[in-house]
């Protein structure tokens, strides 16, 4: 049971990492890496490692993708969109 969950989450991770790769919205690509960072928060969590799992939860979910929201609301969500 905890092998196909970990393949579940890796399915996820990747599925999360396309969507970071292929989307033209800046938006979508920062819930892209968002998914990723929380596919990793249940594979720590798989491998008995909830004190790395806490952690890449605060820093990698949570830090991470506000930084990055930060970044799109000064830049725009259109990636093709040319600067001012």
């Amino acid at each position: 049971m905890t092998g196909l969950l970990a393949l579940l989450l890796f399915a996820w991770m990747i599925a999360g990492a396309w969507i970071a790769i292929t989307q033209d919205d800046l938006l979508q690509s920062v819930v892209g890496l968002s998914l990723v960072s929380l596919g990793a928060v249940g594979q720590f969590f798989l491998l008995q490692a909830p004190d790395v799992a806490l952690t890449e939860a605060a820093i990698g979910v949570a830090a991470g993708s506000f930084v990055l929201l930060m970044g799109v609301r000064q830049l725009g969500r259109d990636e093709d969109k040319e600067l001012k």
